[in-house]
C-alpha cells in the first residue's frame, strides 16, 4: 500500500467507527483536526504520514464516552494500525501520540514529546476554540445535560486529572477553566497563530454572552 493508500484506509475506518459519535468528537471534529494537523505541518519538521494517521485516530475510543478508559483509545488505535503494512515504530509514535496528547485538566506534563505530536496536539486544541470551540462546548454541555451558566458556581482553575474528568460545572466555566488557556499552550509557531485569532473571538463571545445574561445588550 502506498502512503495515501493508509491514509484512505484510516480515514475509512474512522468514519465507520464514528458513524454514531457525539457531535463534538464525530468524524468531523476528526476531519477538521486533520486538516488542521496539515496546514500546521506545513511549516514544521516532521513525519507527514505520523501526523496524519495520529490526528485521524487520536478521537477513535475517546475516554469520556467509555467509562474513563483511558487506554482504549490507543489500543483501538494499535489494533488498526497493526492490519497497515507500517513499520512498528511509526506504529507504536503513533500510539503514543494517541495516549499523551489529551488535556487532562492542563496541569500535568507530558511523559512524550514529538515533533508530531506537537501537531496533531495543536490541530486539536484549535478545534476546542474559536466559533467551532463555542459550538462543541455547548453540543457537549448539552449531551451532558448541564446548565449554560451559573454566576454562584465560580470556575475551578486547580482541578487536577481526576476533578477535570468528573466535572459536571456549567459550559461557561469550561471557558475558563480549559478554553481561554489552550492558546498558551500551544506548541508551534502555526499553532499560536492560528489560536491568538480564535482565542479574540472566545473572548469576544464571553463579553457578549455575560452582558446579555443582565440583559444589558
Amino acid at each position: 500500500m502506498t502512503n495515501d493508500e493508509i491514509i484512505d484506509a484510516t480515514k475509512h475506518f474512522v468514519q465507520q467507527t464514528l458513524v454514531n459519535a457525539e457531535g463534538g468528537h464525530d468524524w468531523w471534529h476528526t476531519y477538521r483536526v486533520w486538516q488542521n494537523a496539515k496546514t500546521i505541518g506545513q511549516s514544521e519538521d516532521a513525519d507527514t504520514l505520523i501526523v496524519e494517521l495520529a490526528s485521524l485516530l487520536h478521537d477513535i475510543a475517546d475516554a469520556k464516552f467509555n467509562n474513563g478508559d483511558e487506554e482504549i483509545g490507543p489500543l483501538t488505535a494499535m489494533h488498526f494500525l497493526q492490519t497497515l503494512p507500517l513499520r512498528e515504530n511509526i506504529i507504536s509514535h503513533i500510539v503514543a501520540i494517541i495516549r499523551h496528547m489529551s488535556f487532562k485538566g492542563g496541569n500535568e506534563a507530558s511523559k512524550f514529546s514529538s515533533a508530531e505530536m506537537a501537531i496533531v496536539q495543536d490541530a486539536d486544541r484549535l478545534d476546542a476554540i474559536g466559533a467551532i470551540g463555542v459550538a462543541r462546548a455547548f453540543n457537549y454541555g448539552g449531551f451532558k445535560n448541564r446548565k449554560l451558566y451559573d454566576p454562584q458556581i465560580a470556575p475551578n482553575m486547580q482541578m487536577d486529572k481526576e476533578t477535570y474528568k468528573k466535572s459536571d460545572a456549567p459550559t461557561i466555566n469550561h471557558f475558563y477553566e480549559k478554553l481561554l488557556l489552550l492558546k498558551d499552550k500551544m506548541n508551534t509557531r502555526a499553532g499560536r497563530h492560528l489560536a491568538a485569532q480564535r482565542h479574540t473571538f472566545l473572548e469576544q463571545y464571553l463579553e457578549q454572552f455575560l452582558a446579555e445574561w443582565e440583559g444589558k445588550r
